[in-house]
């Protein structure tokens, strides 16, 4: 996963905000991320996720941003900011250029949204398993492993937990 700086990262804690604005002051662009990809490929072919939030990519221009990041080999795309209902065209565009696109799903999500949300999803669904914004947790709510197994359960497409995860032995039980 790759994230692309954006001057207001809502999702985001702290220590992420921090590094996001060092970024932009260094002038990190989606052009600067995208030649970042390509000189990874040519080494890996590890699958590439651009991480990032809507504006930068509507600024950029849609067209461009999924024209170029396949060109670079990038593998998927995932938008924290953009439902669905507010940009479906965009996510059809994500296929059109052989992109996988990823959506997130929260422990405030319905099960019946996961479940739309998951149709939509071609890449894998990502459960962002706590509330609030990312950082470093003490302590996972207790029904994890429950809400974790009833994601799994209602998507059609892979599940992948994220956002709070600090280390391997902090989620190793779940």
């Amino acid at each position: 996963e790759l994230g692309i700086p954006f001057s207001d990262p809502l999702a985001d804690g702290p220590t992420i905000q921090q590094a996001t604005q060092r970024s932009l002051d260094r002038g990190t662009r989606i052009k600067q991320v995208l030649e970042l990809v390509k000189r990874i490929r040519r080494e890996s072919e590890l699958p590439l996720v651009l991480m990032t939030y809507y504006n930068p990519i509507f600024r950029y221009g849609e067209q461009r941003f999924l024209e170029q990041a396949s060109e670079a080999g990038v593998d998927g795309i995932l938008t924290v900011d953009l439902p669905p209902e507010e940009g479906l065209d965009f996510y059809e565009s994500i296929g059109d250029h052989d992109l996988e696109s990823i959506l997130l799903a929260t422990p405030t999500t319905p099960p019946d949204r996961v479940e739309a949300l998951s149709e939509l999803a071609t890449g894998f669904l990502y459960y962002v398993m706590v509330t609030g914004v990312t950082g470093v947790r003490s302590g996972y709510d207790p029904d994890l492993a429950e809400a974790i197994e009833g994601v799994a359960e209602r998507s059609d497409v892979p599940s992948v937990v994220g956002f709070g995860v600090s280390d391997v032995e902090a989620i190793a039980d779940y």
